[in-house]
């Protein structure tokens, strides 16, 4: 879409920028919410859908303003039923989302940026090195366009910023996301519906403690010990795992709230008993439930996932130690859409 750079889009402003936009040319400040329930509940892509606006306001806000849109390269499905779909931004960089469907719901994952900076050996989307970070409306179309796909009583359930890039690096844009996430006048979706995960960047967890957007908080752990997560991710050499704990250990979280610990199991590497009763005693004290993550195969990836016994035996370990810990299922692995396998590549 070819739109002049003067032109606001629409979905890259907060609640509050809304109103604040239809203010700064003279309309009343309930507009925002008309146009915040067409654009998010209602998945309009232009304003002459906008019945309740005169013709006149709606061609004002097309003179001034545009709402932009993603439509999916390719959608591809697992047998499991999982599916990948690519998007083509406006500058010709590449995007992934994966929806997992499950018992009693329906989870999308979602990308932030294009690539990603940190490195992560286990992770495909890490060899792309990062590109961009995605405006606040890329982030938001990923979740309109997927919905437009599914079937009429079918409905999104979960979101997760657990794709492409880094969230925490995207701060401002991530979070005004997040926020039209779970307005009542946009998407609606419960705090205890959204997930972002993050490497640990401290600065932005910090900045974090201080935000009242709230959501569930993952942090990818992938070691219990300083040397062998500097290996694996090599932001531990700046943020070490003592600092990252620490902050967990002060950050306030409302009751009942736990932190989620990701941790891809590589066989060999970090999946011995040792390791387990270290990560018990390193999460002590921290209200939290572990996620183990077997390693997603890949040519690329110097490691190999771990067998299932291992896997189970790590588990019994935290559970017998009084740690929630969960044998996350890959999903998705048929079509490179598991965890850490987004690469914004079409389909061979």
């Amino acid at each position: 879409m070819n739109v002049s750079s003067e032109k606001v889009d629409l979905k890259n402003l907060s609640p509050g920028e809304l109103q604040k936009f239809l203010v700064s040319f003279g309309k009343e400040r309930y507009r925002s919410t008309q146009i915040l329930r067409w654009l998010y509940q209602k998945g309009v892509e232009s304003f002459e859908e906008m019945t309740n606006l005169s013709k006149k306001f709606r061609k004002e806000l097309s003179q001034i303003s545009y709402l932009s849109t993603l439509s999916p390269l390719y959608i591809e499905q697992a047998r499991d039923g999982t599916k990948k779909f690519l998007f083509q931004l406006e500058d010709g960089n590449r995007i992934e989302s994966v929806l997992i469907p499950d018992k009693t719901r329906l989870t999308l994952c979602l990308s932030t940026q294009v690539g990603c900076a940190f490195g992560c050996r286990f992770c495909l989307t890490g060899k792309m090195g990062w590109k961009r970070d995605l405006s606040t409306s890329e982030i938001l179309n990923q979740i309109l366009a997927v919905r437009k796909t599914l079937p009429e009583k079918r409905a999104i359930t979960n979101i997760v910023l657990m794709g492409m890039g880094e969230p925490l690096a995207n701060f401002e844009n991530t979070l005004r996301a997040i926020e039209l996430m779970h307005h009542p006048d946009a998407f609606k979706f419960s705090s205890r519906r959204v997930t972002l995960s993050t490497v640990g960047l401290l600065p932005e967890l910090e900045r974090l403690a201080k935000e009242h957007i709230a959501f569930r908080l993952a942090i990818s752990l992938n070691a219990s010990d300083e040397k062998t997560r500097s290996q694996l991710m090599p932001i531990n050499r700046r943020y070490p795992l003592k600092m990252i704990l620490e902050w967990c250990q002060n950050f306030p979280l409302k009751p009942r709230d736990r932190i989620t610990f990701e941790y891809v199991m590589l066989d060999g590497k970090n999946d011995s008993a040792e390791d387990a009763k270290r990560l018990l005693k390193i999460l002590k004290g921290i209200p939290s439930k572990v996620n183990l993550i077997p390693l997603n195969e890949a040519p690329e990836i110097p490691f190999k996932r771990p067998s299932e016994e291992k896997v189970r035996q790590f588990q019994e370990i935290l559970m017998k130690g009084g740690l929630t810990a969960i044998i996350r299922a890959s999903k998705g692995q048929e079509i490179s859409a598991a965890c850490g396998q987004l690469q914004g590549k079409p389909p061979p």
